[in-house]
């Protein structure tokens, strides 16, 4: 199922947009693309992007739009973003939305395909405080719903699971009250463009996968291009 679009996955931390992403970029033969990562990889790096944007990640705050667009401008000119990719974590505000845009018309991809992943608050605070994540393979557990076998252990690779520093209580509820603000707009202006899909991400990964998939299909049936 080939793509030359843009796929952008919505929803606030903890729906499940990373995982989801990746699924749907390996169904679709495209790359997935995640600031969030991109960002944590260039602080554990120590380089000049991961310095400005540390301070920012560290208050749950979100990064400054001009180095977000630089960040993305430079990924999505590389090879492996030719036929398109899927963006999880980006846009984040409108402006960068519009900022995008401008980017994909320029890049011959055309309007993206923008999918928003809806979850209660309640489940939300569930999946991320409880969220630990594998410092080997990068594999994801949950203490209240998907334990490891050994505490603290994880079960593919006998890695160390950690929890991100945003992932903690009081850096959760900063960035859920900062999607509120900024990022939850992006709905609106992406449903006047005629490009926003609803799916409910409360179910379980399989069946969001599926849900996410068949948006996509019925897209590239409607749109023969793609």
């Amino acid at each position: 199922m080939a793509l030359h679009h843009a796929l952008i996955l919505l929803g606030p931390p903890g729906a499940g947009k990373g995982t989801q992403a990746k699924l749907l970029a390996k169904r679709c033969g495209l790359t997935h693309l995640s600031t969030g990562d991109i960002f944590r990889e260039a602080v554990s790096r120590g380089s000049e992007v991961g310095k400005m944007v540390k301070p920012y990640l560290d208050r749950g705050e979100l990064v400054p739009d001009d180095i977000v667009m630089k960040t993305i401008e430079e990924r999505l000119s590389r090879s492996d973003c030719a036929a398109g990719a899927v963006f999880d974590g980006f846009p984040r505000t409108v402006s960068q939305a519009r900022d995008f845009d401008a980017l994909l018309n320029r890049s011959g991809l055309g309007k993206p395909i923008v999918i928003d992943i809806r979850v209660n608050r309640e489940d939300l605070m569930r999946r991320l405080t409880g969220r630990l994540t594998c410092s080997v393979g990068g594999e994801i557990y949950n203490i209240f719903d998907a334990p490891p076998k050994k505490h603290g252990i994880c079960d593919a690779d006998g890695g160390k699971l950690l929890q991100r520093s945003d992932d903690r209580p009081e850096v959760v509820k900063q960035r859920l009250i900062t999607y509120d603000e900024k990022t939850k707009p992006l709905t609106d202006y992406y449903e006047r463009q005629g490009v926003l899909v609803t799916v409910d991400g409360t179910g379980a990964m399989d069946q969001v996968s599926e849900a996410l998939a068949e948006v996509v299909q019925r897209a590239k049936s409607r749109d023969g291009h793609l």
